[in-house]
């Protein structure tokens, strides 16, 4: 099983993710802060130092929005940050079938799950709202706009 994290952050779901994936999956976290990205292979490899170095965590710097196609496709994808419309770049790089957990919207937002079928086709339902930050760029997220 193979996984994305968007938006990994410290790296908590990212290990969470790691053990559900078991010793067999991987996990790959994504995050556009690359001060954020240093600190959690940090941390990461003080507390989970085999996972890193087998490959079942990787933690990188980038563009989150784009996805992470060197590794893909995956079976699940995780987004912490709210996409303004439906994340076509990473649908499209889910496996089928293959599930993709995020909040979409600007102001009005909800959870969306996106499912992919065997035979490639996807479906979606919003599963409650919330307000999360907006995925976006470490120049914009870094703004006045955004505080």
């Amino acid at each position: 099983m193979c996984a994305l994290d968007v938006g990994s952050g410290s790296g908590y779901l990212t290990a969470c993710m790691a053990e559900m994936v078991g010793d067999n999956g991987r996990v790959v976290g994504i995050d556009h802060i690359p001060g954020l990205v240093e600190g959690s292979k940090k941390v990461l490899d003080r507390h989970y130092s085999e996972w890193m170095q087998s490959g079942r965590i990787k933690v990188l710097t980038g563009d989150g929005r784009e996805g992470y196609p060197d590794e893909a496709p995956y079976d699940s994808i995780h987004v912490g940050a709210a996409s303004s419309h439906a994340p076509t770049e990473l649908i499209a790089q889910l496996k089928s079938p293959g599930r993709l957990f995020v909040p979409v919207g600007s102001f009005s937002q909800n959870i969306v799950v996106y499912d992919k079928d065997c035979n490639g086709n996807v479906k979606e339902h919003e599963i409650m709202a919330v307000k999360y930050v907006p995925l976006t760029d470490p120049e914009k997220q870094c703004s006045e706009e955004f505080g």
